[in-house]
């Protein structure tokens, strides 16, 4: 495949394996189970190829609706929102791919985004359909995460976030804490709180650990150092409203803000280190980001 064809398609094609259902044709029940893409655009896909069988081949919208059939077709959004910020490549070898992800970029594709992805920039410029993140970042978040460049390396790699023997580090900016006595260790129970895209504290053994230190402890606003020991969902974020200190930026805790006229502030989180002990080699790897807290960025509302 020409690198012309990489960045008309950076990501593979999602697949389906066609469940049971009255459907007559591929086009009825497609339309049927993903009511949101209206049958005009499932017509305008087939009409350019973008719905093919396991060997790339374009299929029809007439075709049979066949249980158990694997199809494949490529995400498409209207209107994708264009993010301004740029990735940095820090680190690529074989087996592992290190990219510095600025504010309001997605990791993977989700929603609105497809193309305006961590991932798909990263296929597109690499030209490696096999690249797959080994960790989450939020979209607001910026900072280091590592990608596998190679299934064969894969799992040596993820073992090291199942298994904790990886060492995270995060800065963050937040309101000033002079009550409280540094370096503290931040330990609760998260369960999903409301709406269903928030987390809460909430009774019961801890399952979400952190440390937190004080990288400049001057004024109303403090720089902040923070080490994860767990990886729960938003978990600094809780945290750091939990002990009254939320970070600049945050518009989920610890209320729901709606949003600011003029566009979306940044989140002053920023995930800055990365160190292990690599599977493969056996050599400690460490990593720093390039990017920096306290910039005035913010993204325009669509």
């Amino acid at each position: 495949m020409s690198a012309s064809d990489y960045l008309l398609d950076p990501l593979a094609p999602s697949r389906l394996q066609l469940p049971a259902g009255p459907w007559a044709c591929l086009l009825d029940g497609l339309c049927a189970r993903f009511p949101r893409i209206d049958r005009a655009q499932w017509l305008d896909r087939f009409a350019r190829g973008r719905v093919q069988d396991p060997q790339g081949r374009a299929l029809d919208p007439t075709d049979p609706w066949r249980v158990g059939q694997e199809i494949r077709y490529y995400r498409e959004v209207s209107e994708e929102p264009v993010v301004a910020g740029q990735e940095s490549i820090l680190h690529l070898d074989a087996d592992l791919l290190v990219a510095d992800k600025p504010h309001f970029l997605p990791v993977t594709p989700a929603g609105a985004y497809v193309r305006e992805t961590l991932l798909a920039r990263l296929v597109a410029r690499t030209g490696n359909r096999d690249l797959v993140p080994l960790h989450r970042l939020d979209r607001l978040t910026a900072g280091l995460l590592l990608f596998s460049t190679r299934p064969a390396s894969r799992d040596a790699y993820q073992r090291l976030f199942r298994e904790r023997r990886i060492d995270k580090v995060y800065e963050a900016l937040a309101p000033g804490l002079p009550e409280q006595v540094f370096p503290l260790q931040r330990n609760s129970r998260l369960v999903p709180g409301e709406p269903f895209f928030r987390m809460a504290e909430g009774p019961g053994a801890p399952n979400a650990s952190t440390r937190i230190e004080v990288i400049e402890g001057q004024g109303a606003v403090w720089h902040y150092r923070l080490h994860p020991h767990t990886g729960r969902k938003h978990q600094l974020r809780v945290h750091m409203a939990a002990l009254g200190a939320p970070i600049l930026g945050d518009d989920l805790y610890p209320v729901l803000r709606p949003p600011e006229p003029g566009g979306q502030a940044a989140l002053q989180l920023l995930a800055s280190g990365l160190a292990f002990i690599d599977p493969i080699s056996g050599q400690p790897r460490a990593f720093t980001s390039a990017l920096e807290l306290g910039l005035s960025t913010r993204i325009a509302e669509s």
